[in-house]
């Protein structure tokens, strides 16, 4: 891509995506994810209408009177976006690529979190770390963000989930909220995702095109694994091979929603020719 396409690029999305975070994400991201670190301030008498969850027994059976415990929100919450920029990204066969749509939504939680003051940082990763971001407030950050996503070369084609996890754990001492953009077609990221998601906040975003969930019947066709660099002649009018593909498919994705289902991970599907508005907002209410 050209610098001057590149550069508009950049602005286009960061003028659909300022516009989303501040007019339809602003209060679902902080109803969500504010709040989720708080600290202990004090202790006063119970009122009418408190929750009984907040109820200091310690306290209470002390003064044989209920106490509640009262919490401050965390002044500053720290985003972390983990990345997939292998090959697979370059795919897509409806309205975008899976790059460029992973671009609008990586900018629009990036937008989000700066508008409530938060810091975000990025780990763009294949089947390696390619490259981390430390997290720090500001336009001219999430800008560079934006041009990264849109312009980042890897090193490597392949995608693993578990290296991405790995560093998110060792690098960010302090819990953070962090959400993993990919298709997730990838080696089992299961017992990494525990450790991970035991220590940090974290939801999946699982991007994916129409077009991979099945075979078109379109005769023999010449396929490319844009990660592997395979290529092959396959037969697609073929009933069995369509079946085996579609099976191996629904196969992965079952898989996939049970290591995010055992983890606790908060997960959502979006597709390349899907407005990506409503399942982002379904993500956030339903955390």
């Amino acid at each position: 891509m050209e610098a001057k396409d590149l550069l508009q690029k950049v602005r286009t999305i960061e003028i659909k995506s300022r516009r989303l975070s501040s007019q339809v994400f602003a209060g679902e991201y902080h109803s969500s994810f504010k709040g989720k670190g708080m600290t202990f301030s004090e202790v006063r008498e119970y009122i009418y209408g408190d929750p009984i969850k907040s109820i200091d027994w310690n306290v209470t059976a002390r003064f044989n009177h209920p106490y509640v415990k009262i919490f401050e929100e965390e002044r500053e919450l720290t985003v972390m976006l983990l990345i997939d920029v292998s090959n697979s990204k370059l795919f897509g066969t409806q309205c975008q690529l899976k790059q460029e749509l992973v671009a609008e939504i990586a900018a629009v939680l990036a937008f989000s979190t700066i508008s409530n003051n938060d810091k975000i940082g990025v780990i763009l990763f294949s089947d390696r770390v390619e490259k981390f971001i430390p997290p720090k407030k500001g336009k001219t950050h999430i800008l560079r963000i934006i041009l990264e996503l849109l312009n980042f070369e890897p090193i490597s084609k392949n995608t693993n989930v578990n290296e991405a996890l790995k560093y998110l754990t060792n690098a960010m001492k302090k819990k953070c909220t962090a959400f993993i953009l990919s298709d997730f077609i990838s080696p089992d990221f299961s017992e990494a995702l525990k450790i991970s998601a035991n220590k940090h906040d974290i939801a999946a975003l699982r991007i994916y095109d129409k077009f991979e969930e099945n075979l078109p019947n379109v005769g023999l066709a010449y396929f490319k694994d844009l990660e592997s660099g395979v290529c092959k002649w396959i037969d697609t009018s073929s009933k069995k091979i369509r079946d085996n593909y579609s099976k191996w498919y629904k196969e992965k994705h079952a898989q996939n929603t049970e290591i995010f289902k055992k983890s606790k991970v908060d997960f959502v599907d979006i597709a390349t020719n899907q407005d990506y508005v409503k399942p982002l907002i379904n993500l956030f209410k339903n955390r």
